[in-house]
This record gives structure tokens, C-alpha cells and sequence, in this order.
């Protein structure tokens, strides 16, 4: 494995090892794709027509990175763009507060129970790391509204939402399977915990499904209690060129703003000669990311937390929460892929025959490694 290793968290690999990262010592033999099933298209989250939300006044609780990390918590954000221009929600009615890093869980109470108290409902908790805080101060705060993004907080006035991101990272990894000439490809998480886990789960699952054979690299930025990998562009970088120098061309992150750097680590690696490619996460990262480290994303697992966000925040205009599915999977399109740039136009049909096996439980991903 590459250098990376010095880095706090973990680092592995699953599969054959190439020779010595050499692609012409490998041989990477692809399944078929499986046939398509029928009746397995997705459709759009049940929700209820617009509401108005001109009423509300809503918070949300960024995670670390904040808005502008152009991933996880961007994608919270244009929920409640959304939500602004066609539901009536008043821009002047929101709120935004961040997380800093490394801060305590004292910090995360205080940051949610000062919402609450200015009269904010419903209030949006965005990532795992709200959990235990946001369990003390809705208990609090009975008549308040809150929702938290990818966890489960069970209180009769919190809504959870949550992804099957592990159905998502299967399409990737079986697109970073297509693209790969070494039989070699990465993965970059931020923290390692469960939750990313079952993004690494996926993209292993997926990959293998494609090439049985083929070696997936995976590091960790930081452990799980140091929530510092998915805001450190720089370890994301070096981990990346870890994985790069080992003989990966397709290195996949689930790491927040640390994305960033796996993509400069790319862009930089890459040549006309040998290219590698970069996959985004949460967002469909080649809009967020600037011309030309774009130009290295093929392709981004899409997490649908705009989706997620706008749906609640209509949900609770009209009164009904109970709309909100209990998961936000390739069924009702909560996840997915994304195609801007062309990256994956040439295997697209392959990648929706495992979307279709998937939905029609012919195919079912595990979210564990």
C-alpha cells in the first residue's frame, strides 16, 4: 500500500493485487451486465404537492466544512434554496450555523438549542454527528419541529432522514470497474465510521460485480471520534497519491471537503498518455469543482440531501411528515449517479442494468465492508 498509511485511520485492499500497479501484468475480466429488469424504474419521492412555507422559520445546522465544502453540506443547502423559490419559504425566515472542527458535543447542543429558542421550526440537523445532541435538545423542545440527515434519532418530533448510499457506491464502483486499464482503483474516506462504510461497502460490491478480480485500495483520512477527515484537502491529497503511486487509476472519495484534494491529486497524476479519473460523492461534483480539475471527475454518487431537505421542509408546511420515506434509495431516486461531462456515457446502459437489478431486489448491496 501507498505512503498514506502513516495517516491516522486505516488503509487495505481487497482483491488481487496488480503487479506492482503495472496494467499490462493484469488481466481484468468483466462480467456481463445483467439483464434488464423490468418494471424497476425509479420514481419521484412521495411526497405532497407544494405547500406553503411562508409561515416557517427554518434553521440548519451545517456539519464540519460547512457551506461551501461542495459536497455533503452544499447539498443540504440547495434544499432550502429550494424550498425558497417554490414553496414561499422567506430567505430572511432561515438561519445557517456551522460546525467547527474538533469542537465538543456541548458546542453541537448549544448551536441547536439557540435555533429552538429563537423560535426556529423545523430545524435541520445535516450529518450523523448531530445525533446525541440533537436526541438532549429535541426532548427539550417538544413542540419544535427537527429533522437530522443520516442518522436515526428516534423522538415523536424529529424526522430522520436517511440514503441507501451503499445502492449509490455500487453504481460507481461498478462504473470505476468499466474505466479502469490496471484492475487497480481506490477509495478515500473521510472518517471511518459506519456511515461511510457503507459507501466503501458499495463500491467494493460493485466493482467486484463488474471484475471479480479487480484490487480496491481503501484509506481513511482520520478514525472514528476525529471528525477532521472530511475537512483536510491536504491528507486528501497525500492519501490519494498514495493510491495513485500504487497503480490505482480510478479513486472514488466519500470524504466531505477533503474531496478537494483527491481531486487535485488526480488532475495532477493524470496525463494524455495514462489518464486517471477522480468520483465525486454527495453532489454532482463536476459543477461544484473548478474547470479543469473538473475535467478528471467521471462521474459522482449523487446523495440526494437537496432532495431530502426540500421534501421535509414541504412535508412539514402541510402538516404531514409522514410522507418522507423511511430511506432515500435508487427506488424513489434518493441516489444515483450523475452523467454531466459525458464521463460515463459509453457504459451508462451497463450502469442501469445494475440500478434495474438492484431496485428489483435481484441485486441486494450490503452497507457493511
Amino acid at each position: 500500500m501507498s505512503s498514506a498509511l502513516v495517516l491516522a485511520g486505516c488503509a487495505r485492499d481487497t482483491g488481487t493485487p496488480a503487479a506492482g500497479g503495472d496494467a499490462a501484468a493484469t488481466e481484468c475480466a468483466r462480467n456481463p451486465a445483467p439483464a434488464a429488469a423490468g418494471g424497476a424504474a425509479p420514481t419521484a419521492a412521495p411526497i405532497a404537492p407544494n405547500a406553503d412555507a411562508s409561515a416557517l422559520r427554518v434553521g440548519l445546522a451545517f456539519d464540519v466544512g460547512g457551506r461551501g465544502d461542495q459536497s455533503f453540506n452544499d447539498s443540504a443547502y440547495a434544499g432550502l434554496e429550494q424550498a425558497v423559490a417554490e414553496l414561499g419559504l422567506v430567505q430572511a425566515n432561515t438561519r445557517e450555523v456551522a460546525a467547527a472542527t474538533g469542537e465538543s458535543e456541548d458546542a453541537r447542543v448549544s448551536r441547536l438549542r439557540q435555533l429552538a429558542t429563537d423560535g426556529f421550526s423545523p430545524i435541520v440537523a445535516v450529518g450523523f454527528a448531530y445525533s446525541e445532541s440533537l436526541t438532549t435538545v429535541a426532548a427539550e423542545f417538544p413542540d419544535t419541529q427537527f429533522a437530522i440527515v443520516d442518522s436515526v434519532v428516534d423522538l415523536p418530533n424529529v424526522t430522520s432522514l436517511t440514503f441507501a448510499a451503499e445502492q449509490g457506491s455500487f453504481l460507481v464502483g461498478a462504473a470505476a470497474a468499466l474505466r479502469t486499464t490496471s484492475c487497480q482503483i481506490g477509495f478515500v474516506g473521510g472518517v471511518e465510521v459506519p456511515l461511510i462504510q457503507a459507501f466503501e461497502a458499495g463500491y467494493v460490491q460493485g466493482a467486484k460485480a463488474v471484475a471479480p478480480d479487480i484490487q480496491v485500495d481503501v484509506d481513511y483520512i482520520s478514525p472514528a471520534g476525529d471528525f477532521s477527515g472530511f475537512n483536510d484537502p491536504a491528507r486528501g491529497t497525500e492519501v490519494t497519491r498514495g493510491q495513485l503511486d500504487g497503480g490505482a487509476d480510478v479513486v472514488y472519495h466519500a470524504a466531505g471537503g477533503s474531496g478537494q484534494g483527491v481531486f487535485e491529486a488526480v488532475a495532477s497524476a493524470t496525463t494524455a498518455d495514462a489518464p486517471k479519473y477522480a468520483i465525486g460523492v454527495d453532489s454532482d461534483q463536476y459543477n461544484t469543482v473548478a474547470a479543469p480539475t473538473n475535467e478528471v471527475i467521471m462521474t459522482s454518487m449523487l446523495k440526494r440531501v437537496d432532495v431530502a431537505v426540500f421534501n421535509y421542509i414541504n412535508a412539514v408546511a402541510g402538516g404531514d411528515t409522514t410522507v418522507i420515506p423511511p430511506v432515500f434509495d435508487l427506488s424513489v431516486d434518493g441516489v444515483g449517479y450523475s452523467t454531466t461531462g459525458g464521463g460515463v456515457d459509453d457504459i451508462a446502459a451497463d450502469l442501469d442494468a445494475y440500478k434495474a437489478a438492484i431496485i428489483s431486489g435481484d441485486i441486494t448491496v450490503s452497507s457493511t465492508p
